[in-house]
């Protein structure tokens, strides 16, 4: 559907006043990344509208699968964003002059809108982001250096990154974020880069391979000197390759 349509008739396929705002969450080189959008000179996180004839997780995974490519892919419901002055009439007015779109006073986009947010923790390497008919680029940014955000997207960021940092002591859910092979070295830095502490790395890795949900791998011959240490997969793997 193309922007004027959505803009103008958006109320007829959609719930009105009531939106999807995804973090979709990624880790390379000791860095927590998170994928967002550029639209004009700001970005913002993927999301979408809810259909009039879809559940609210059937649309979050739509979105999510339109945005990565990923069938199956780890999503968690995180909160939701409803203050009373939510809404952003004048991020639109200023972007549909910049699109040579005649403002509607009257537009459902001009609406206090409450979003439902979620997180997705998904290996980099395996998704090929997709922009959408109001995008302009899509990229990873690092948690620690973000651009200028639209509307009150650096916000759901700050309590993505939070919520991640307690569900991790909770459960395991962090092994979304690597290969489906990797070391517990790796995995114990992945842990201390989402914490922004340091682990003792034996109680740690006494703590995983307690969980019983780790697989130990045959160890790899390897020709050059130095360790070389095992490598893990996700047992549930071996009879569901998919994440």
């Amino acid at each position: 559907m193309d922007l004027f349509k959505i803009y103008s008739e958006g109320d007829k396929f959609f719930l009105p006043n009531l939106s999807i705002d995804l973090v979709i969450i990624g880790y390379r080189q000791r860095d927590l990344k998170c994928l967002l959008l550029k639209i004009d000179n700001k970005w913002l996180l993927p999301g979408g509208y809810i259909k009039i004839d879809e559940s609210v997780k059937h649309a979050a995974k739509r979105i999510l699968k339109e945005r990565t490519g990923l069938d199956n892919q780890h999503l968690k419901f995180m909160s939701v964003f409803g203050d009373k002055d939510r809404q952003f009439k004048e991020e639109f007015v200023a972007y549909l002059k910049k699109k040579h779109l005649e403002w509607q006073e009257d537009s459902w986009v001009n609406n206090r809108f409450v979003t439902l947010t979620y997180y997705s923790l998904v290996e980099i390497d395996a998704i090929k982001p997709v922009i959408g008919n109001l995008d302009e680029q899509s990229s990873w940014f690092s948690f620690d250096n973000l651009p200028p955000m639209w509307m009150d997207h650096s916000s759901i960021l700050t309590a993505a990154r939070n919520r991640l940092k307690e569900d991790i002591q909770q459960e395991h859910l962090t092994y979304n974020l690597l290969p489906d092979k990797f070391t517990m070295p790796e995995l114990h830095q992945l842990h201390q880069t989402i914490l922004g502490e340091k682990l003792d790395r034996s109680r740690f890795q006494k703590k995983m391979l307690s969980s019983g949900i780790f697989e130990r791998l045959p160890k790899l011959q390897k020709e050059s000197p130095g360790r070389n240490p095992y490598q893990y997969c996700i047992k549930s793997k071996k009879t569901n390759p998919q994440r």
